[in-house]
């Protein structure tokens, strides 16, 4: 039973465990709802910002460009106006050279009439060769000061045909600019609802993702727990086995000799059979109802100590514990705790096992190096072991032929002792024998009746009476 405190009366009840996992729920849903609508919020908020912005850009691009189209007007206005003060002055030029040799001629014509008027008469033929050269020069000088005017008149019909081709070409970059402009201006209002379709788009995409999103942590929660976890990783090896794993080693881990074991061991190895990466797994999760509630950092110390007895170069926790927490949202490096430690979600399962493996791959030639040299380092084991072997039963065969050999030795003192004491008391035996023969060989009947009167008397009886003619 759990009591919960009203914040507006403070009265306090007290409801069941179903109850109070439902209003837990309810909580947890209504700050989903929220953290949801907040999010589509900002969602909004940047797509609004990235229009403005895009709006400005394209506005200020347009003023620069009417700005560059300004001042190119404005320099070819100033390149018209110049060249039309050059023409000027050209043609003030030249009439000041026609009115120069005009009055030349007019002073030179003066000159030649009062040279007439105080000549003689036989002068007059030279007078009028002279009038008709003048004549001529004045016809020459009027042909050429025509012809000056028929060349001012060209250069100022040339210098209008360029003048009014500036103006064309003046007026086509204008109408091109124009034309630029108008289309910039269809363009912004393309790209804006490009971005505007854009974002619904995305917004769409994100709706679709956050509902799949619910629909996945709602089958998890359900499917994903304790051995159905362990299944779905297996599950899902397997079916990349063939394609992407072809030489590994994947399933449970069974040997529970140090005490404790974890759920399922991955290795892999080359095409000479040498292992290059080992990984060991430990899969947890848990009810959204449960009111104890566990951390993925309870576990690291027993995946560790499960690692080092394994003998795994790697461990990883696939968990889905802590589902609110911000740092183990996919693939979370723990190795600061715990060397070559990770922590992540069933949906990147897959996705951690081929970054280890492809990371390892570069170490294959190194460790196949490694295997050369610990296969080595094992013959030279064995070489030593199979010669202490032969120098230990070399050693005890030797110690057992010894100690026979002692025992054969020692049998054969104790027999030579006991041969010499026989040979000892034989030789005591012969020395007895010598000595009670000796002692036999000295006995007579005088030693045998000395001192004994009836003996001796029963042997002179015995003995015949002396003859008398021996006497």
């Amino acid at each position: 039973m759990n009591e919960i405190k009203c914040p507006h009366c403070g009265t306090v009840f007290t409801i069941d465990e179903a109850d109070y996992a439902s209003l837990v729920q309810q909580v947890r849903t209504v700050e989903f709802e929220n953290e949801l609508h907040e999010r589509l919020a900002e969602a909004e908020k940047a797509k609004n910002a990235e229009i403005k912005l895009a709006e400005t850009k394209v506005a200020q691009q347009a003023q620069a460009a009417a700005a560059r189209k300004d001042a190119e007007i404005q320099r070819l206005k100033n390149e018209i106006e110049g060249a039309g003060t050059a023409q000027a002055l050209e043609m003030a030029k030249a009439a000041q050279e026609a009115q120069k040799a005009l009055g030349g001629k007019d002073s030179q014509i003066e000159r030649l009439k009062a040279e007439l008027k105080g000549a003689d008469t036989a002068q007059a033929l030279a007078i009028e060769k002279v009038g008709k050269e003048v004549q001529k020069a004045v016809t020459e000088k009027d042909a050429e000061i025509q012809r000056l005017k028929t060349e001012l008149d060209k250069a100022c019909t040339t210098q209008e045909l360029a003048l009014t081709k500036a103006v064309s070409a003046v007026q086509q970059q204008l109408d091109h600019a124009e034309n630029k402009l108008a289309l910039q201006e269809v363009e912004q209002k393309v790209t804006e609802g490009a971005l505007k379709e854009s974002h619904s788009k995305e917004i769409a995409v994100k709706d679709d993702l956050i509902e799949r999103l619910k629909d996945l942590k709602a089958k998890l929660s359900v499917k994903l727990l304790g051995e159905d976890l362990e299944q779905h990783c297996d599950t899902e090896f397997n079916r990349m086995r063939a394609l992407a794993f072809p030489n590994a080693e994947f399933g449970k881990d069974n040997d529970a000799s140090g005490g404790t074991k974890g759920d399922y061991v991955f290795r892999d190895f080359n095409d000479d059979g040498v292992e290059y990466i080992s990984i060991m797994f430990e899969m947890k999760n848990e009810s959204d109802d449960s009111s104890n509630k566990k951390r993925n950092s309870d576990f690291f110390a027993k995946l560790d100590k499960d690692r080092r007895e394994k003998g795994c170069e790697y461990a990883v926790l696939v968990s889905m514990l802590e589902e609110d927490s911000e740092l183990y949202t996919g693939i979370t490096d723990v190795s600061h705790k715990y060397p070559k430690m990770f922590v992540v979600r069933p949906q990147f399962f897959l996705t951690i096992v081929a970054l280890l493996r492809n990371a390892a791959q570069g170490t294959i030639v190194v460790r196949a190096e490694l295997e050369q040299v610990k296969k080595q380092n094992i013959d030279i084991t064995n070489f030593e072991a199979e010669l202490d072997g032969f120098k230990s039963a070399f050693g005890k065969n030797y110690d057992l032929a010894k100690r026979k050999f002692d025992a054969a030795i020692k049998d054969i003192d104790i027999a030579i002792d006991r041969l010499q004491r026989v040979k000892d008391a034989l030789l005591g035996s012969e020395n007895n024998l010598r000595l009670a023969n000796d002692k036999a060989n000295a006995l007579t009947v005088k030693k045998l009746t000395r001192g004994n009167e009836t003996m001796m008397t029963k042997f002179a009886e015995l003995e015949p009476p002396p003859e008398s003619g021996a006497a």
